[in-house]
Order: C-alpha cells, then sequence, then structure tokens
C-alpha cells in the first residue's frame, strides 16, 4: 500500500494537460474507484458520463460562465452525476465519487480539476445543470453535479504546504471561539 499522505499532499488541482491521452488501463482503475466509493444506505446513486470527444469537450467548457476552461483542454472529463431519486444525502454521494476519482487519478500520475456544475449558470444564465443534461442527452432525474477533466499535467504545482495548515479550525470536545 502507498503512502496516502504524501498523496494528498502532493495532489493539487491541474488546469492545464498535455495532448497525451490517457491509457485504457488507467481509465479502468480511475472508474473502478469511484464505483467503489461509499454511499448513504448503499444507495450508490451516481452515474459517470466519461467524455473524450474533443468537440464536446468543448462544449462541455460552455457549461458555466467561468471557471470551465481546463475542460476544453484535458484528455478525458468525466461528469459526476447522481440520480436525485435515489438517495437524499446525493450530493455528499457525488462528492465522495468525485475526490475518490481525483485521488486515484493523483495515485496513478494524472492531473485533475473538480469543476463545479450544481448552482452554476451559463453565460445565457441557463442552469449549468440543464445544459449538461441536454449536451448528454441525461433524463431530468439525473443531475450533473461536477466535471472531473483528467490528463497529464502540464504544469507543475508545489505540494500543500503543512506549515500552512489552518489548525484553528479544529475544535476539540466543544466549539471553541478564537
Amino acid at each position: 500500500m502507498g503512502n496516502f499522505q504524501e498523496l494528498i499532499t502532493n495532489r493539487r488541482s491541474i488546469r492545464r494537460y498535455t495532448t497525451e491521452e490517457i491509457p485504457a488501463d488507467s481509465v479502468k482503475i480511475i472508474l473502478q474507484a469511484a464505483l467503489m466509493a461509499p454511499t448513504s444506505k448503499n444507495s450508490r446513486p451516481w452515474q459517470f458520463v466519461l467524455v473524450e470527444d474533443s468537440a464536446k469537450l468543448e462544449a462541455l467548457a460552455k457549461c458555466k460562465e467561468g471557471g470551465a476552461t481546463p475542460i476544453a483542454h484535458c484528455s478525458l472529463a468525466i461528469v459526476v452525476a447522481v440520480d436525485v431519486e435515489a438517495s437524499d444525502p446525493w450530493i455528499e454521494d457525488a462528492a465522495i465519487a468525485a475526490t475518490y476519482i481525483q485521488l486515484q487519478a493523483q495515485d496513478l500520475g494524472l492531473g485533475s480539476c473538480w469543476i463545479q456544475v450544481r448552482g452554476r449558470y451559463t453565460e445565457s444564465d441557463l442552469e449549468s445543470e440543464t445544459y449538461v443534461q441536454n449536451l448528454l442527452g441525461m433524463p431530468d432525474t439525473i443531475l450533473p453535479v461536477c466535471i472531473i477533466t483528467l490528463g497529464h499535467p502540464d504544469e507543475k504545482r508545489n505540494p500543500q504546504n503543512l506549515e500552512k495548515l489552518m489548525w484553528e479550525k479544529v475544535h476539540i470536545g466543544e466549539w471553541q471561539e478564537r
């Protein structure tokens, strides 16, 4: 087993990628991680839509007013969505699966970035969820929560600085004003 502390210290959001494709076996390992993510009452409400087509990636990059440009330049985007009728803590279930995707990608030497979809709007003021649903032919009950971009990093990010951890955010036993 690898070193989890090292993995999370080095995982940073990567927004620039090379044109190198992600090997199919790496994609399978990433999807296995997503499918192993824990869910409330083992409901497994998540759904994953993989997008590799460059034209579709360009269109997905317009899913919100700003901050989605990495989608247009990644090798693979995974839309993390949920069946909102399958579980009431579906946001949490989707977030855990998205995090598993990012951690597995990091372990494979790939970069990733979380692109928020839920609660955002396109430049024309359309809900981002609706935009993604329409673009990908998703039913109304399957709600996209985020898009995880994946690829070989074309930028270097420094690891987390452990000296800058905000320990004042930790309360033991009860809330303490600081």
